[in-house]
């Protein structure tokens, strides 16, 4: 009888002989290595070792079936999350015990996910696996990017108006439209010659809008809608909303004539006043007094007024005599006084009649910028031809020969050194003439003038021209580097496309 030494030594040891090829090994059901029962068993068989997955480059989202668009950050949970549902059938036989990405080039159009499973095999053994998914990325335009590339779907339409000859109310609008975003769920953006035109694929997209331009500018609507198509047995409507936003008639450095009954509201100011600014509010000064008056939208559309000059009727004005009045009378319940701004007596004379001795007198309130020899725009209310119902029922004795708007100074010279600049919106131009461009330099001008509104207005740094020293200025008012903000040009996005963004 002859006895096997290595049998009796694996058995003390509390090993076993793989029936398959003798190695020894931990006992188990099968009595076979884990070699040979990979070889005689793939427990990843029936899960695709290569999948597509949409993406739209347009809104940059992954589609999710069955007609769902997520947006998915590159190696995120949610990314992970939609790989996996899309072989979730074939995962349902086995036991998933981890899942990871493998790094890739943003650029390969590729989503590698490595996978640990787990399956009981022959005779109760469980055996585990790791094995690499590959995602192929594919583009796939989604049906909203279609609906924006069509450019005439649409559920929704705000139409902003201003009767006015100036734009600046809408070059300050644009800014914070771009400053909070909310440009970016149009479809497209319109201008027209008095307004601009927003779409929106939503209604909600479109009231949420109104809310902000209610907000910003004052401003009032009226809302429309039009049946397309019903159906009578679900009981469902299509309909086109319409959104008519009317902001007010009044723009920046407007001279306006106010009621009786209003101007006595506002603490018997001088119906004749400048406005200096307009944002949620118009705000007006009186340049007699100083006195200043916030007017919103509603007191507004109660007591309406317009203005008594266009921009293009401002002339141009060289100081003669300033003197500042120190000691100025305020009225039995008068407003507030502007601490800003000084009153001023001045003489002035039109350059375009240097010729001739004829100078005009008035207040004004820029009793601290002026300086005899400066030159200054205003409006010349002697020799115009005002057809207002406020100025025709005044005493002629109330309403001044000239009101000052401005200091002038060297238009060039400012525009040359220049050293920042704003975003625009992409948007559809029917034309643009030499007066849009001389409108748009106005607002600038706005900017470097008023710190008030330049605080509500993202300004850039452009990079293209040299910082200047301010030594050699003509004392014209300039904004500094601290208010600028770097701009950040993204060329490429993760899937290596360029990047599509709303603003130029």
């Amino acid at each position: 009888m002859k006895f096997c030494w290595t049998e009796l030594t694996l058995e003390a040891l509390g090993h076993r002989l793989c029936c398959e090829c003798g190695v020894p090994i931990s006992p188990n059901p099968a009595n076979i290595c884990v070699a040979c029962l990979r070889s005689k068993v793939d427990i990843s068989q029936g899960i695709p070792k290569q999948v597509s997955v949409s993406f739209c480059k347009q809104c940059q989202r992954y589609f999710q079936p069955p007609g769902t668009w997520i947006q998915c950050a590159l190696e995120s949970r949610e990314l992970l999350a939609l790989c996996l549902k899309k072989i979730k059938a074939p995962l349902s036989k086995v036991r998933l015990v981890d899942a990871g990405f493998v790094w890739t080039e943003p650029h390969s159009k590729r989503l590698k996910v490595k996978l640990t499973i787990q399956k009981e095999v022959m005779n109760g053994a469980i055996l585990q696996q790791v094995f690499v998914v590959d995602y192929v990325v594919q583009s796939q335009m989604c049906g909203d990017c279609h609906r924006v590339e069509a450019k005439d779907f649409w559920k929704a339409v705000i139409q902003v108006r201003q009767k006015t000859l100036h734009k600046k109310t809408f070059y300050y609008l644009e800014q914070l439209i771009l400053k909070y975003g909310m440009h970016q769920n149009t479809l497209r953006i319109k201008e027209i010659h008095d307004g601009l035109d927003f779409y929106y694929s939503s209604k909600q997209h479109a009231q949420k809008m109104v809310e902000f331009l209610q907000c910003t500018v004052p401003c009032r609507y009226k809302a429309s809608q039009r049946l397309i198509s019903q159906d009578i047995h679900s009981n469902t409507y299509n309909y086109k909303s319409t959104f008519s936003v009317e902001i007010v008639p009044v723009c920046k450095d407007n001279v306006v004539c106010l009621s009786p009954k209003l101007a006595q509201s506002l603490g018997n100011m001088n119906q004749i006043c400048v406005c200096i600014r307009v944002t949620s509010a118009i705000h007006l000064i009186d340049p007699n007094t100083l006195q200043v008056a916030d007017i919103d939208g509603s007191t507004f559309w109660s007591h309406p007024f317009n203005s008594l000059c266009h921009p293009k009727q401002l002339e141009e004005f060289i100081v003669m005599e300033c003197s500042t009045v120190r000691d100025i009378k305020r009225a039995a319940g008068a407003g507030m006084i502007s601490k800003k701004h000084a009153l001023g007596e001045v003489w002035v004379q039109k350059t375009s009649e240097m010729n001739t001795d004829k100078q005009y007198f008035c207040r004004t309130h820029l009793g601290h910028l002026l300086n005899p020899g400066d030159l200054v725009l205003g409006f010349d209310l002697a020799n115009c031809n005002l057809n207002d119902e406020h100025v025709n029922k005044m005493n002629s004795d109330r309403v001044p020969d000239v009101v000052l708007i401005k200091k002038s100074y060297d238009r060039t010279k400012r525009q040359r050194r220049r050293n920042w600049k704003l975003k625009e919106l992409a948007r559809e131009r029917e034309n643009m003439d030499t007066d849009d461009e001389r409108q748009y330099q106005d607002f600038l001008e706005d900017l470097e003038e008023d710190e008030a509104i330049r605080k509500n207005v993202n300004i850039y740094r452009d990079s293209t021209i040299p910082v200047e020293s301010d030594t050699d200025d003509e004392g014209a008012p300039r904004i500094s580097l601290a208010e600028m903000l770097e701009d950040l040009h993204i060329s490429q996005d993760a899937t290596g496309e360029e990047g599509a963004s709303m603003m130029t």
